[in-house]
């Protein structure tokens, strides 16, 4: 240890003896501690919406989507599908039809919007596990088929049903005013904890789906998955210079772009604002190690009598105030870190879904956020020190010795 860092950590237990110095002290630590706590949680809930909001996506969406940009049909799908697989980075692809429509309870007046996605259920199931968010089922999930719908939770408490009951689908027609209507039984409801999908989406059988819109070996696109999703966006770029126009290839963060570049800037936003309380707290630091400077400027005056150098007397004080801010953002990490584990396995907080996408409070403590705002923070709180230190540096020793 040198002879600088001793004497700083002297002075910092030695300003016990003065109730305000020491409160000076606790006030620049404990600003620091809350600052850093504070992003901690902040960035913890900030990515764990993003994780989970993209996690339940996954759960209903595929990693590519392929389509038709001219919004026509494909009639090779099985071909296109061959050359897809092809591709290193593909596990499996799996056709759909998408329309939109109305729903309506049979005997009841009850009506909503609804997505209809025609899948082959075993290849969907496969591709995002579909089976494992049906919430009630009449039939085995393997039974779904024919005139069969499986339902979001939230679509089906809007119109009124539940899995058994009967409901009427309805579609625009482009030869009369009249609306196509057919009848389906709900035999399952799916919960996917996106409130989005869990209110407008419903699913149905491909070949089924293929008979009533006329469309006998066609579908509307290809569902398509990766490997690793995180790399979907290079996969669906190589896709597409593969597969010129007409067709259009998107992954699944293309397909969700708006969402998740506000949550993203929410978090550089959140990250900003509460980084001003660790700027505040670094002001507390730099009046703290003035204040010292004063009640220390006899003692600095006779070390610089009995041969300190001012880079010597300057590093002291800068010590001390990179003492108090390590002390501050380890704290601030505990507390932060802390704090985000109770939330985490604790269910305190309960959110409305349809504000924000999910029904509890998200946590994901992520190793580089922590280390990001410790970093930050310990670069703030060490730039602090540095003006007081300088002017420290500057005091005449006959001065100190006589004035202080």
């Amino acid at each position: 240890m040198s002879t600088e860092f001793f004497i700083a950590l002297r002075y910092l237990k030695a300003r016990k003896k003065g109730f305000f110095s020491f409160l000076t002290t606790l006030i620049a630590i404990g600003g620091t501690t809350l600052g850093v706590g504070a992003l901690v949680i902040t960035l913890s809930v900030m990515s764990g919406f993003q994780h989970d909001i993209r996690d339940k996506i996954l759960g209903i969406q595929p990693h590519i989507m392929m389509t038709r940009a001219d919004g026509g049909e494909f009639t090779d799908y099985e071909e296109i599908q061959k050359e897809i697989k092809e591709d290193k980075s593909v596990i499996s692809s799996s056709p759909f039809i998408y329309r939109q429509g109305m729903i309506r309870t049979i005997g009841s007046s009850l009506s909503a919007g609804i997505i209809v996605k025609a899948v082959n259920f075993k290849e969907e199931d496969s591709m995002v596990g579909l089976s494992s968010q049906v919430q009630i089922s009449d039939i085995d999930f393997d039974g779904l088929g024919g005139a069969q719908i499986m339902l979001g939770s939230e679509i089906a408490k809007s119109v009124g049903v539940t899995a058994g009951d009967e409901i009427v689908l309805m579609f625009p027609s482009s030869f009369t005013s009249m609306p196509k209507m057919y009848k389906f039984k709900v035999m399952a409801l799916f919960h996917s904890g996106m409130y989005d999908f869990d209110s407008s989406l419903g699913f149905i059988d491909l070949s089924y789906a293929q008979q009533i819109f006329s469309m006998e070996g066609g579908v509307s696109g290809i569902s398509i998955q990766t490997a690793d999703f995180d790399k979907a966006v290079i996969s669906a770029e190589r896709l597409q210079k593969e597969f010129s126009y007409p067709y259009r290839v998107k992954a699944w963060i293309e397909l969700n772009k708006n969402l998740f570049s506000a949550l993203k800037l929410e978090k550089i936003m959140m990250f900003l604002i509460l980084g001003l309380i660790i700027l505040v707290a670094a002001f507390n630091i730099v009046s703290n190690l003035l204040l010292l400077s004063v009640q220390k400027s006899k003692e600095i005056g006779i070390m610089s009598a009995v041969g300190f150098s001012k880079i010597s007397i300057a590093k002291i004080f800068f010590y001390e105030g990179l003492v108090v801010g390590f002390l501050g953002t380890v704290l601030g990490m505990i507390l932060g870190t802390g704090i985000s584990l109770v939330l985490k396995h604790f269910e305190i907080f309960k959110l409305p879904q349809g504000i924000y996408y999910v029904d509890r409070l998200p946590i994901a403590i992520i190793a580089s956020d922590i280390f990001s705002v410790a970093v930050c923070a310990f670069i703030i709180t060490v730039i602090a020190g540095i003006y007081p230190a300088y002017q420290v540096s500057k005091l005449d020793p006959l001065e100190a010795i006589r004035y202080g």
